[in-house]
């Protein structure tokens, strides 16, 4: 499948307020802190996105739209890492270990990086920018249950960052085919490659977010930090469940034929201008 959207680098810097960082979900403090321990891996992550389809990027030179698109890639990932990299800063300076935590990621890539060949990680990213694709997705869909109440300028981040994962999921995917073909060896590689950085991700996500917790007085109070955690459940795997909507488009990973546009949401991008000229707007008030 031709890529259906070609994705556009935009420099924009939200400069959210460092006061809210903790407790800026209007569902309070257990949904923020979530929200913030996923954004621990995101600067770190995104460098290895961009290093894996940097090394592969020749293979796209008969192919103006791709090697476009790729440039495109690496820019927006790029801007994604600055401006997650200013969230965990603020989060360090609230309390969190959000460096140390960071730096931990960073030396599992590096490990990676060093020890796999450069197929593997670009077979790893492919699937990384699936599960950030469909996640993204999952929040788009649920935007204003999910965020509602929420603080505007971390709202239209995470709205922005996934609006943006829309815009470019194919292009890693559609390199990785350039490279590997339409082989079984391809489609061995990166069904492999998904469920073990799916289980990484997540191995390392809740440790994490319960120290995160626990350090900024979310485990706290008994009954409180219960009903907390509850919410935080609800929002993950119950009602509106960003986690659990994820389960089935997870699982089109492993169709023979998949492609990241048979999951076309691109109707949400119409919204991206605005949604960035709102918050423009917001932050010149």
């Amino acid at each position: 499948m031709a890529i259906a959207v070609q994705p556009i680098r935009r420099d924009i810097r939200f400069k959210l307020p460092a006061d809210r960082v903790t407790d800026w979900h209007g569902s309070g403090m257990h949904v923020s802190q979530f929200l913030n321990t996923m954004s621990l891996f995101f600067p770190v992550g995104e460098r290895f996105f961009i290093d894996s389809v940097r090394h592969f990027r020749d293979h796209a030179t008969d192919d103006a739209e791709l090697k476009s698109a790729i440039t495109a890639f690496i820019g927006q990932e790029a801007m994604h890492g600055r401006e997650h990299e200013e969230m965990n800063e603020m989060m360090e300076q609230a309390g969190m270990p959000a460096m140390a935590q960071e730096k931990f990621v960073l030396d599992l890539l590096n490990f990676i990086q060093k020890r796999t060949p450069k197929i593997f990680q670009l077979s790893a990213t492919v699937s990384l920018e699936h599960l950030t694709a469909i996640l993204g997705g999952a929040l788009l869909d649920n935007s204003d249950v999910f965020f509602e109440g929420a603080e505007p300028r971390y709202k239209a981040i995470w709205q922005w960052h996934a609006l943006e994962e829309t815009e470019h999921k194919a292009v890693a995917f559609d390199l990785y085919s350039k490279v590997m073909g339409k082989t079984l060896q391809a489609y061995a590689l990166r069904t492999i490659t998904l469920p073990i950085a799916t289980g990484i991700f997540l191995a390392i996500l809740y440790p994490y977010y319960m120290e995160n917790l626990r350090r900024t007085g979310g485990l706290k109070g008994g009954r409180k930090a219960i009903k907390g955690l509850w919410t935080s459940f609800q929002h993950q795997w119950g009602k509106p469940g960003i986690l659990r909507q994820v389960v089935k488009p997870w699982l089109d990973w492993f169709k023979p034929g998949f492609h990241p546009w048979d999951h076309d949401n691109s109707q949400y991008l119409k919204e991206l201008d605005s949604m960035l000229s709102d918050v423009l707007e917001k932050k010149a008030a």
